[in-house]
């Protein structure tokens, strides 16, 4: 493996892993096969959870667990909110183990704005999340894997409305959209760190816990005006385990 990844696209191997969180993986690789720039929304729970983040702090959070940790699971930025994939189960837990560590400063006196972890977001079973496209313009040639029916989301109908809605972070379970359908595309929707195989290491509760502890300690000696490059950071998946 090289010693970067580009992280603006997503490989064959990861596109695959991300399909198959869906209803019906291989409409999903048939979609991307056909328009690579396609958002697509995939629900959470069995392949993996969501951690959402406002965009700065959750860019804290994944320098934390580059620059200090054991590097991260696929990370996206999508509207203004990071993306970090977690193993399933993340999203039950994490909040309780937010909550127990008391930092959101409602029982310090002690506790101040920047040495609280602000809202996250946590999106697992019966949730979904929309994911950026998997190239800008690349063709993606990835064999399908076979077809799995999820309980948690419902089959799609026979036809569909030619116009899918602008899509919030969060929305009920859905398959992808038809390939004639049209998604609102968004300058800052975009992998930062994209899935490469089809079993990528994701991180649990405990050190996405891990991460945004120290990235809140670390607000106070960060300037609220980031650096100019910050958007093109990229990450070293070799240290990834």
């Amino acid at each position: 493996m090289s010693s970067a990844w580009n992280a603006s696209d997503v490989t064959p191997d990861g596109a695959a892993w991300l399909a198959s969180a869906g209803t019906y993986p291989r409409s999903t690789l048939a979609l991307w096969e056909e328009r690579p720039d396609a958002p697509v929304v995939l629900p959470c729970g069995s392949v993996f959870d969501v951690v959402s983040a406002p965009a700065m702090f959750g860019r804290r959070m994944l320098d934390r667990l580059w620059d200090d940790g054991p590097g991260s699971g696929p990370v996206a930025q999508f509207r203004g909110r990071m993306l970090l994939f977690a193993a399933p189960g993340t999203a039950q837990r994490l909040p309780a183990l937010l909550e127990w560590e008391e930092w959101g400063g409602r029982d310090s006196r002690e506790a101040t704005r920047t040495d609280a972890v602000p809202p996250l977001l946590c999106h697992g079973t019966g949730d979904a999340v929309t994911v950026p496209a998997p190239s800008k313009s690349a063709s993606l040639s990835v064999p399908a894997p076979p077809e799995s029916a999820s309980p948690a989301v419902p089959a799609p109908p026979e036809s569909a409305s030619p116009t899918v809605p602008a899509l919030p972070d969060t929305v009920s379970p859905a398959t992808p959209p038809p390939a004639g359908a049209t998604v609102p595309a968004r300058s800052a929707s975009r992998w930062l760190v994209a899935p490469d195989t089809r079993q990528p290491w994701l991180p649990g509760p405990e050190v996405l816990l891990w991460a945004a502890v120290r990235a809140a300690r670390s607000a106070v000696r960060i300037s609220i005006f980031p650096p100019a490059d910050q958007g093109a950071k990229v990450y070293d998946v070799s240290r990834r385990r």
